[in-house]
């Protein structure tokens, strides 16, 4: 699956800390030298306040991620889920197989399990289990862990959750319990973008997913992102065309 808001956020606030933390060593080329010690200080103050609020930030993320697993990892054991489900769902590998690309070119579901559950709405909080795959038959991601299961993936939402158009829009009107295959163009995948290495640029991909009741754990309110002075961002984006 895609990666995470939480680690996308990890990722941005360790790369944006790494390139603020250069601009001290920029300002003496880059101002006039009458002004030089007053603009250097303010912007070095300026920088090392941002990069503070930065850490702190990603340490508040850091935390809540964590106790947010915690909570899906009790959860899940309590109610035995990846052993309840693991032998059924386990199954469905053998579904993965090659395919080709190039007739991939609509978004289209397949039910291989009717569920005896509720539909499932834009508005539907569910979890999933899936195996994904590329036109290679190489799987990327998967919850089937050897004999075992992973956690379930969490949706709140399934209209707005972060994942991939294709899940979003594929998983409308299945049932809980049920199992469904979706075959997704790469317009409503990665797209040009592409996801690393098994998921080059323009990649039509393959799911099987279930659907099983939401685990009840209520996902943490998002924390503000810290923003950049206007010192800071005015020295991005006059010297390298970039908004902070």
């Amino acid at each position: 699956m895609a990666t995470t808001k939480g680690q996308r956020i990890g990722i941005w606030v360790i790369a944006g800390t790494m390139m603020i933390g250069t601009v001290g060593g920029f300002v003496a080329m880059m101002v006039a030298p009458g002004n030089q010690a007053r603009e250097q200080a303010e912007l070095q103050k300026a920088q090392d306040e941002y990069t503070a609020a930065l850490q702190e930030y990603q340490k508040k993320v850091t935390e809540q991620n964590e106790q947010y697993d915690a909570a899906i990892n009790a959860k899940v054991a309590e109610l035995g889920l990846n052993e309840k489900y693991a032998a059924e769902f386990s199954g469905y590998a053998s579904r993965v197989s090659a395919f080709n690309k190039d007739e991939v070119t609509e978004l289209k579901t397949e039910d291989l399990k009717v569920g005896d559950g509720e539909e499932i709405k834009d508005d539907s909080n569910v979890a999933m289990y899936y195996i994904g795959w590329n036109p290679t038959g190489e799987v990327f991601d998967q919850s089937i862990d050897g004999d075992k299961l992973k956690n379930p993936l969490p949706l709140d939402g399934v209209g707005t959750a972060s994942v991939i158009e294709g899940w979003r829009k594929g998983l409308i009107g299945m049932k809980i319990g049920g199992v469904r295959e979706l075959t997704i163009p790469a317009a409503q995948a990665y797209g040009e973008q592409g996801s690393g290495e098994k998921i080059p640029a323009n990649t039509p991909l393959k799911f099987v997913v279930m659907a099983i009741p939401s685990l009840g754990v209520k996902k943490p309110e998002t924390i503000p992102e810290p923003e950049a002075p206007k010192i800071v961002k005015d020295f991005y984006k006059r010297n390298y065309g970039y908004d902070l």
